[in-house]
């Protein structure tokens, strides 16, 4: 009688995962052929919109999404008009700023994109802001805030001032200097299409990015012969 093969174990999946970061309210649509593209390419897409992110009954909503950002190997940011919501006590940060903030403090590999209304509300408002002195300059103050008594008022162009700090924060201006800033790009786009021409651009790489990205642990018995053989 042939000897009953034993199971083999599961290994991790080789696919690299790629969080996306949004709000999504009003942009399903991109999202969803985001998601497609990226699909399409291999990788393993963590999005909230899908339902493909990790859920642990335990944790709350915003713990699992850091999860994810810490679980990821490469991170796209996608900072729309609507700040989103997700903060546990009002006026905390929404979860795509937490999710941001956390990619950053992590260095995640990681690509922006802007919708153009963010971009033309941060000129527009910047005379009406606080200014500090960086580099003997007198910039705008990072984290926003206005000048004097002026308060915000929401609108369908930008619903949180705090979309601003993300735009900012995801180009590095916590960084005083700009020489000393790095992972700083932001794609400004205006129609859908022109967001998904950088996706397509910058993910379609994928066998460079595993190759740069992606550990390299997966045949732990041919570390453990290396490691051995090195000894």
């Amino acid at each position: 009688m042939a000897e009953k093969q034993k199971p083999k174990m599961p290994t991790k999946s080789s696919k690299l995962k790629i969080l996306v970061s949004s709000s999504v309210f009003g942009f399903e649509e991109l999202l969803e052929s985001t998601y497609a593209i990226l699909d399409s390419y291999g990788y393993d897409v963590l999005m909230s919109h899908k339902g493909t992110l990790p859920v642990d009954p335990a944790n709350s909503a915003l713990d699992c999404c850091l999860d994810a950002v810490q679980d990821c190997d490469v991170f796209l940011g996608i900072i729309l008009p609507r700040y989103g919501s997700g903060g546990e006590e009002d006026g905390e940060d929404s979860i795509t700023h937490r999710e941001i903030i956390e990619a950053i403090s992590l260095n995640k590999p990681r690509w922006f994109l802007v919708h153009e209304h963010v971009a033309v509300a941060r000129q527009l408002l910047s005379p009406y802001r606080k200014k500090e002195m960086k580099d003997g300059k007198l910039v705008d103050a990072y984290p926003f805030a206005f000048d004097g008594d002026m308060k915000f008022q929401r609108t369908a162009i930008l619903s949180d001032p705090r979309v601003i700090d993300m735009f900012e924060l995801a180009m590095r201006h916590d960084i005083p200097k700009l020489k000393d800033r790095r992972g700083n790009w932001v794609q400004h786009y205006g129609p859908d299409d022109d967001a998904r021409l950088f996706v397509t651009a910058q993910f379609r790489r994928i066998r460079e990015l595993e190759k740069k990205h992606l550990p390299k642990l997966a045949d732990t018995d041919a570390i453990r012969r290396k490691v051995e053989g090195e000894k």
